[in-house]
């Protein structure tokens, strides 16, 4: 469902230096200095055309769950140009331009008719989210909706989801503070240049990196559209006190897999013939290179093949919603987050070796290290490091991470 359009730089850091991801835009083609706070007579005529409800930001907000494209309880459609939307939208949106529909549309291929759908543009009087929200319900969708007070009020109230463009505009200019929300292991295996640790259930204890000015630009990134834990940091930054803070989605492995710098060069290792690696096993489990790993390739194979052994209890610690969207076969959810090791281990079933996982393998590997650091024994308990994207049915879309060596 995600469509990967990288506009020019050049127009989106104007678009960033204009203010876009901190303020609201100005939009329709003629200035005005009145604040609008309905639709103009044109929209409206569109509006009651299409027959279509608008929503309010607090129905947005509640709508976009954990700000993931998996978390998020409704799919939002930014209706305006590429660029725009590259440089500042509403967290977990995908993008349809009104002009640019046939390109765009096959993002809902897989989407149910009866999705609820939320499409927005730049204010009340921007036509684009109703021409939008109209060819969909065309198209069949049937619980179409639009916020029409759009991406400039969300900015006003809210931090922006920002793409890639709009990243590399600030890092070149080096005007924002980058902080990796992934667990500690992964930020040091690799990053983006300069970025800070920042976990976000350890910003009590990190608190003192954090800026002194309040109205430093802040991006935060972690594992990708799936990773709940950049969205969760922005949240706290906000309750902290923080104006200015924008989330990378598509994270460091956007950034990685777009060639961009990053610290995991380090200094040449001397080559040397690698010695045979003997395959470890715990009661059949096939385990990974990185510590409290199962091997990767070979239990993405079990889960396709719906073989997991009888002796795995799968463990998904990600949130109730999330885990509703879909999740693996036969899995239990247990939201580690929530909970102290000592309360999480209690949920755990016994007898079973665990496997736990999330939906980018970060909550999954701080749920284990949580575990072992409060002196659980984790000998039969281990974590599927992978990004993973699974619908109703239990089918699976897995992609394997990089031991972090």
């Amino acid at each position: 469902m995600k469509l990967r359009v990288f506009a020019s730089s050049v127009i989106v850091a104007g678009l960033l230096l204009s203010g876009c991801t901190t303020q609201p835009e100005a939009t329709g083609s003629t200035p005005s200095a009145k604040v609008l706070t309905e639709p103009t007579a044109h929209v409206k005529g569109l509006i009651e055309k299409f027959k279509l409800e608008n929503v309010d930001y607090a129905y947005v907000k509640a709508a976009i769950g954990n700000g993931t494209r998996d978390g998020a309880k409704a799919l939002l459609i930014d209706a305006r140009p590429n660029p725009k939307y590259l440089a500042s939208t509403i967290p977990s949106s995908i993008n349809i331009p009104d002009t640019q529909i046939d390109k765009f549309i096959g993002q809902l291929d897989k989407v149910a008719k009866d999705k609820e759908i939320i499409v927005f543009c730049g204010g009340w009087d921007c036509e684009k989210s109703p021409i939008v929200a109209g060819h969909l319900k065309s198209k069949g969708f049937m619980n179409v909706k639009l916020y029409q007070a759009g991406e400039p009020e969300w900015i006003s109230k809210n931090y922006p989801e920002i793409g890639l463009p709009a990243v590399q505009a600030l890092f070149k200019n080096n005007s924002a503070v980058f902080m990796d929300a992934r667990p500690y292991a992964k930020y040091m295996a690799g990053t983006i240049p300069g970025a800070v640790y920042m976990s976000d259930e350890e910003i009590d204890k990190l608190k003192g990196r954090l800026p002194a000015d309040k109205a430093t630009p802040i991006v935060s990134f972690c594992e990708g559209y799936s990773c709940a834990k950049s969205h969760n940091l922005a949240k706290k930054l906000q309750e902290f006190g923080y104006q200015k803070i924008s989330v990378y989605a598509g994270g460091y492995p956007e950034w990685k897999e777009a060639g961009q710098q990053t610290t995991a060069g380090g200094a040449k290792k001397v080559e040397t013939a690698p010695a045979p690696k003997k395959d470890a096993f715990v009661e059949g489990i096939k385990l990974g290179e990185d510590e409290g790993t199962v091997d990767g390739e070979w239990y993405k194979a079990l889960i396709v093949s719906d073989k997991i052994p009888a002796n795995v209890a799968v463990i998904d610690v990600r949130t109730a919603g999330e885990f509703a969207n879909g999740h693996i076969k036969g899995a239990i959810n247990i939201e580690a987050g929530k909970m102290s090791a000592t309360e999480f281990a209690a949920k755990l079933p016994k007898g079973k070796v665990v496997i736990m996982n999330c939906s980018a393998g970060g909550r999954s590997m701080e749920a284990f290290l949580k575990l072992k650091d409060a002196k659980v024994d984790v000998s039969k308990i281990f974590y599927f490091d992978a990004n993973i994207k699974c619908d109703k049915s239990g089918k699976c879309d897995i992609k394997v991470n990089e031991p972090l060596g």
